[in-house]
């Protein structure tokens, strides 16, 4: 690793904001904290900020590496930096960990200062406004009053969606991922079963586990498992595995044998091992919830009727939890309106997880709409 193919060594920093925040759900944290990075320099303007959005399982450490943790590399670390699409020798980017998430920002393992015991199940229950809402609060304490482009992929993208929505001044251009306007059923079921997962773990203990001095691994894991195969293509999962058995296998008993056996045994463990079970509980909820149509009679063209952004919305042919019929539902809402959209549909193997992969094609096409973003 050089500092030619990176941003280079980061660091985290926090904010903490004292007045209450008060969700959807009707809940309110007195006093919150949320961790982000910054990549390039935010220029005399202000005008150069590029808000990045993260994913279910995503954090605030997007580009570069940690100096102390080398191979802790940003988990977009191949789309932003010094020349990439999104160049940070031109815009100020910033990765933020959502409110309710595990790397630092509030979430279920802090302290609820009415207990004095981690919130764990008592968490309340998170939204996309919400995140939205929380994010306007780091863009106004970095002094940042509109900007340049939201950025997402999966979840991510839904955040970018809804922030020309709900605060349509405050951004000039969206970058739409690999998302989709509301879940289908289908997808509400994959959620469902992974909740199941973790809150029938014997360690879940109600969502307060923490006082119980244990995790709920086993379930996470579980869950973990179950989405990464529907992040997945059949064509990718055949090409890396096929039927490839282990050394060993034929034992006529349930060890792994397959190979795609154990490299969902090993996602699941890895998964398990830094996550916390009641954050993956409040993402997949939050993603059920989102239907930014639905207070507009399920009409998507008047939820976007508002929105002032200029639009870049991606889909991955292979993506088969998004499709990208999903993303052209948001593109033909769009078009109905005449607002500013580009659309592309990259030819991928790799499912959903598209949106991760170093593809030229895809990075092209976000580096040519970047490039005509005005700073």
């Amino acid at each position: 690793m050089t500092e030619r193919s990176s941003i280079g060594p980061v660091e985290a920093r926090r904010v903490a904001f004292a007045e209450p925040f008060v969700f959807a759900a009707g809940k309110a944290l007195p006093h919150w904290e949320l961790v982000y990075e910054t990549y390039g320099r935010l220029n005399a303007a202000r005008t150069n900020a590029i808000l990045v959005c993260h994913a279910l399982s995503g954090h605030h450490h997007v580009a570069g590496w940690y100096a102390d943790n080398p191979k802790n590399v940003g988990w977009w670390d191949n789309m932003i930096g010094p020349g990439k699409p999104i160049d940070t020798e031109r815009f100020f980017v910033v990765g933020v960990n959502n409110l309710g998430g595990c790397h630092g920002s509030t979430g279920p393992a802090s302290i609820n200062p009415d207990t004095q015991e981690p919130w764990g199940a008592d968490f309340p229950v998170v939204t996309v406004p919400d995140w939205v809402r929380a994010q306007a609060k780091l863009a106004d304490h970095l002094g940042i009053d509109q900007w340049a482009a939201v950025v997402g992929g999966s979840l991510g993208g839904m955040q970018a969606l809804q922030w020309t929505i709900d605060l349509p001044e405050r951004v000039r251009h969206a970058l739409v991922i690999a998302a989709a306007p509301k879940l289908t059923a289908e997808n509400i079921a994959f959620n469902d079963v992974a909740r199941q997962a973790i809150i029938t773990d014997p360690d879940f203990h109600g969502g307060h586990f923490y006082r119980h001095g244990t995790r709920p691994q086993r379930g996470l894991r579980l869950a973990r498992m179950l989405g990464h195969i529907t992040y997945l293509s059949d064509d990718q999962m055949a090409e890396k595995f096929g039927r490839k058995r282990r050394a060993g296998a034929g034992s006529y008993g349930f060890d792994v044998e397959f190979e795609v056996e154990s490299y969902l045994h090993y996602q699941g463990d890895k998964f398990a091992g830094i996550f916390d079970a009641n954050t993956y509980l409040l993402m997949t909820r939050a993603l059920d919830y989102f239907d930014p149509a639905a207070p507009y009679g399920d009409d998507l063209a008047a939820a976007l009727a508002s929105a002032k952004a200029g639009f870049l919305v991606i889909s991955f042919s292979t993506d088969w939890r998004f499709s990208p019929a999903r993303s052209r539902e948001i593109v033909n809402a769009l078009v109905k309106n005449k607002q500013p959209v580009s659309y592309a549909e990259i030819a991928s193997q790799h499912g959903h997880d598209s949106f991760l992969m170093d593809d030229r094609h895809y990075h092209a096409v976000v580096a040519a709409y970047m490039a005509n973003v005005k700073t």
